[in-house]
């Protein structure tokens, strides 16, 4: 659900950036003054965790589509709200700027439909009422699908209201909605599935972890678990994508038939220029060198698509949101007022 820069206008872009910069200020004075220090590495690895997962689109059966997990409900539900805003904003800028994964306009945009909607809807006013103290209890299973349904749902409309307010006249209303709410259901299923996974892992790693992070007991099981999760993830599991078109991509082709509708702002073309130039590792692989073109059709693209230029996007780009998370994390952790 990564929008590119094509599908808003400047003052929806504008006015998305502003609201996830106002929202990621006060989250960052709440976590100064309640984040509890031991939970920055946390943020880190949960970070590179969350990196890793989104490269990895699974096929939707019968739609000739594909998903890929948000994560904001597992950060918020291990970290908490504030916390977990912080970090997916840190996933999607440094996909934005190093993979040109979602536009730079666009990034305002794409934190908070896929970050302001599970950390402070779903997770407070679902999962949490819903969960109950044990989270490897049935019920918690239940509260963790309905959860991400409900936020990922909340996040596709978004999308929808925001295409509409920018004018891409190629993607009408009610026909954008009617695609992207059944396809972000399927989504949002197996999104809760792997978010109860998750969840009961570092329950059973470090019980005290989950609800309340303020206990004794050490992280380092969930850490060195979710750690090497995201290497093995992100450096080959990678390769085992699906090669169909996530669910917007999927949604805009259907409604408009073609694959990229809108832009044509001078911005547009000017962000284009800036990310082709952070942008080391596009679509995470190698810059491909130039080759005459071949004749005939193009056959198909070999699955798994093994690739060098995927593991090292995996791995740096994990190793990049662990630095900006847990960075964040480090400036932003309570003063200790010496005694």
């Amino acid at each position: 659900m990564h929008m590119a820069d094509a599908l808003i206008s400047p003052a929806v872009g504008g006015t998305m950036w502003a609201a996830s910069a106002g929202l990621l200020a006060w989250c960052a004075r709440k976590i100064r003054q309640t984040l509890d220090h031991r939970l920055v590495p946390m943020m880190g690895v949960l970070g590179a965790f969350i990196f890793a997962s989104q490269m990895i689109n699974f096929s939707i059966p019968g739609t000739g589509s594909s998903g890929h997990l948000g994560g904001g409900l597992i950060l918020a539900i291990l970290l908490g709200p504030h916390a977990a805003f912080l970090v997916i904003a840190s996933v999607l800028t440094v996909q934005a700027l190093f993979f040109a994964d979602g536009g730079l306009l666009a990034l305002g945009c794409n934190i908070w439909n896929l970050g302001f909607y599970p950390a402070f809807i779903a997770f407070p006013f679902i999962y949490k009422p819903l969960a109950g103290a044990n989270r490897a209890t049935p019920r918690a299973w239940a509260a963790a699908i309905l959860a991400a349904v409900i936020g990922l749902q909340l996040g596709a409309f978004s999308v929808v209201l925001e295409t509409t307010a920018s004018g891409i006249s190629e993607l009408p209303f009610g026909s954008f909605v009617l695609l992207m709410s059944p396809v972000h259901l399927a989504i949002g299923i197996v999104e809760g599935l792997a978010t109860a996974t998750v969840v009961a892992f570092v329950a059973r790693a470090r019980p005290e972890a989950v609800p309340s992070p303020a206990g004794s007991a050490s992280l380092k099981p969930a850490l060195i678990g979710l750690g090497i999760a995201a290497l093995i993830v992100g450096g080959a599991v990678s390769w085992f994508a699906s090669a169909h078109p996530d669910g917007l991509e999927w949604s805009i082709a259907k409604v408009s038939g073609r694959e990229e509708v809108g832009g044509g702002a001078a911005l547009h073309e000017k962000l284009a220029r800036v990310q082709e130039k952070t942008a080391f590792l596009p679509d995470y692989g190698f810059q491909p060198a130039e080759e005459p073109a071949a004749e005939g059709e193009p056959g198909p693209e070999p699955w798994p698509a093994v690739s060098a230029g995927t593991t090292v996007s995996g791995v740096v780009g994990g190793l990049l949101v662990l630095l900006v998370a847990g960075a964040a994390g480090l400036a932003l952790r309570p003063r200790r007022v010496a005694s």
